[in-house]
């Protein structure tokens, strides 16, 4: 892996492990092998954001999330992130959500949260779709589950198959945007459309699924649909190192390709419901749900 970008993820590391102590650009470079200037210059080039800046928005994220889900008080979540004043809290959380602390405290509405990713040395999603990946077999954990009626919130592109598409299209920042939404009824999905719900648009879409009562206002740019009650089974592959994400995902779909669900009485159904994967973390294994049906054997 490049050094500087080593450097980075490292960096990246410290600030959420010391996200409520005072950190400086000064304490960053020791941290590093870089001086001050150069560890600002590559946090514009890596993460399009100055050390400061992403430091600052990611505790306005975190206070925001802390005002969602804990009955604090204001200011003392202002404390909590090292703002010194209800006044400087409350103007920087304005300026960056649009809405004031106290205001979102009571709405909740969806706001667009900074959800940072990690850098890593990825090559490009084409490069690595090329290469040949060693065939082994790899352990996958299988379970059935019934999701009932329910609404989607989503976010469509125009012809997107797959996440990359989809960021070039739409950009990376929609999971802080669905991540926001305190009535979801479980984390942001990414999920393959069957074509009778795609509307004419993209077939990959990310969304958050939610009560049959949630009556909020959505996000611009937004819509929402109502999803039938459905049977899923769910495919977990093994842990891997976040760096070979990708080649843990044509692991896993190699495995499941050959997978026969006829065997437990079910068979896939891919043309009434989406496909859908939680998001690819490493220390999980890789997870998706592909729509079944009953059959009678």
């Amino acid at each position: 892996m490049n050094e500087s970008i080593k450097e980075i993820a490292k960096l990246q590391q410290y600030i959420e492990d010391h996200i409520h102590d005072e950190i400086t650009l000064l304490k960053l470079a020791r941290e590093s092998n870089y001086s001050p200037w150069y560890v600002d210059k590559l946090f514009k080039k890596h993460v399009n954001k100055s050390p400061m800046q992403y430091i600052k928005e990611r505790r306005l994220t975190l206070a925001a999330l802390m005002l969602r889900d804990h009955p604090m008080k204001v200011m003392d979540v202002a404390l909590e992130f090292l703002f010194d004043s209800h006044e400087g809290f409350t103007r920087a959380f304005s300026k960056h959500f649009g809405i004031s602390p106290y205001r979102y405290k009571v709405e909740t509405p969806a706001i667009r949260l900074f959800l940072p990713y990690i850098v890593s040395d990825y090559k490009s999603f084409e490069q690595r779709r090329t290469e040949s990946v060693e065939t082994q077999a790899i352990p996958i954990f299988t379970q059935v589950i019934e999701r009932p009626e329910r609404k989607l919130i989503l976010k469509r592109g125009e012809k997107a198959k797959h996440y990359f598409a989809y960021c070039e299209e739409v950009g990376c920042d929609i999971w802080g945007i669905l991540t926001s939404i305190k009535e979801a009824l479980y984390e942001p999905v990414g999920l393959w459309l069957p074509n009778k719900l795609k509307a004419g648009k993209s077939t990959y879409v990310q969304g958050v699924e939610v009560p049959l009562t949630y009556d909020k206002s959505i996000p611009d740019g937004f819509e929402i649909i109502t999803l039938k009650p459905q049977f899923y089974m769910i495919f977990q592959g093994p842990k891997y190192d976040d760096c070979d994400f990708m080649e843990a995902i044509d692991r896993f779909n190699q495995a499941v390709s050959t997978f026969d669900p006829t065997v437990y009485g079910y068979e896939f159904d891919l043309d009434e419901a989406p496909v859908f994967q939680l998001e690819p973390r490493g220390e999980r294994g890789y997870i998706e749900a592909k729509p079944i049906r009953k059959i009678n054997l």
